[in-house]
């Protein structure tokens, strides 16, 4: 059964935006009183059958709902945003199937990007929440600078960074059932002042593997070491 997005469904809009209801009457070829599902965002599934497969608006009509547990965990990537965005854009993409919970891209001094498409973004999110039939919908942040973001808060603070002195691996730090923030760096890599004011907010240093990784999949790396447990 085909899955759909409408965030605003609570609030009684019965229908499937543009490019869903394109997809839902010109590629899935449904018809009245077809079945599918669509899920809010906010944790719930909905059963509906089409009422009016209008290929601009197709409209639907509820007949069930049933709601997914939220985890006990919350999972928090910071991260930089590749020079190369399509590279970012796949990091959003696999985090979200991970089930990633934020995701915030940060502007750090060595960031080659300056400006990003929070939009294209958060349309790469949908897809792949409807890929992975998901209930949530990860809360996803424009640019923000490092100064800013170190100062979110979480329970367990780690930064992504491998030097001589950084014997320790995430999945040996963290601790089950949390709310973790976790720092990934740019290309060019944190500079010694940002550790510096990552340290001393409460962060841990973290190695995410025995190899380097490349930003995006240091993210995807993150996501999927925290989500297992």
């Amino acid at each position: 059964m085909a899955l759909f997005y409408q965030p605003l469904l609570a609030r009684g809009i019965a229908w499937l935006d543009e490019d869903d209801s394109r997809h839902a009457v010109q590629v899935l070829r449904l018809a009245a009183n077809d079945t599918i599902e669509v899920t809010d965002g906010l944790g719930f599934f909905y059963t509906a059958v089409v009422e009016n497969p209008n290929n601009k608006k197709c409209t639907f009509q509820v007949i069930a709902k049933r709601q997914s547990p939220k985890r006990k965990f919350h999972i928090h990537i910071a991260i930089a945003p590749t020079k190369n965005i399509d590279r970012t854009e796949w990091f959003v993409e696999k985090a979200v199937e991970l089930g990633v919970d934020q995701i915030t891209l940060m502007r750090c001094n060595h960031s080659e990007r300056k400006v990003v498409n929070l939009e294209r973004m958060q349309k790469v999110a949908v897809s792949a929440l409807k890929q992975s039939r998901q209930a949530w919908m990860p809360t996803i942040s424009g640019l923000k600078e490092f100064k800013e973001v170190v100062c979110d808060h979480a329970t367990e603070k780690f930064i992504a960074f491998v030097d001589k002195t950084n014997p320790q691996y995430l999945q040996h730090v963290f601790t089950k059932s949390s709310d973790y923030l976790i720092f990934i760096g740019p290309e060019g890599d944190f500079t010694p002042e940002e550790l510096a004011t990552a340290l001393s907010a409460g962060f841990i240093k973290v190695s995410l593997g025995a190899h380097r990784l490349r930003t995006e999949t240091a993210g995807v790396a993150a996501v999927h070491i925290l989500s297992m447990q």
